[in-house]
């Protein structure tokens, strides 16, 4: 069995603690004359969950993950894999999402904007 190093156990445990398939979650380790490189391998449905909204988690998951590496006197670096095509895919989804046009005529209400209508309501 290959030899696992603290920063590599720390960011597998938490992770796995993210994710809805923990047995999925895998990293490669390697070191070169810039540190420490972590890879981390995930389900693609537990995608998002290790991203998170704008990057927020994996944001946060490579700062404590420098700080693991920081006690160890290492530069430590995260990066996330990800299969190009399943990016070519994510890309072509949001693409075609934000570009669609709505089906059939739409309110200004039903767009989510307020209307006259509404402010009458209110009292407005």
């Amino acid at each position: 069995m290959a030899e696992t190093f603290r920063d590599q156990q720390f960011i597998e445990f938490v992770v796995k603690s993210l994710v809805n398939h923990p047995e999925d979650v895998k990293t490669d380790r390697t070191v070169d004359e810039r540190g420490v490189l972590i890879t981390l391998h995930v389900n693609q449905e537990d995608m998002g969950y290790v991203i998170g909204r704008s990057g927020q988690t994996a944001r946060a998951l490579r700062i404590l993950l420098k700080i693991v590496g920081a006690k160890e006197n290492a530069r430590v670096n995260l990066k996330i894999y990800e299969p190009e095509d399943m990016r070519r895919e994510h890309q072509e989804r949001r693409a075609t999402s934000v570009g669609a046009a709505p089906a059939g005529p739409q309110t200004h209400g039903e767009a989510g904007l307020v209307t006259d209508k509404d402010l009458e309501d209110l009292g407005i």
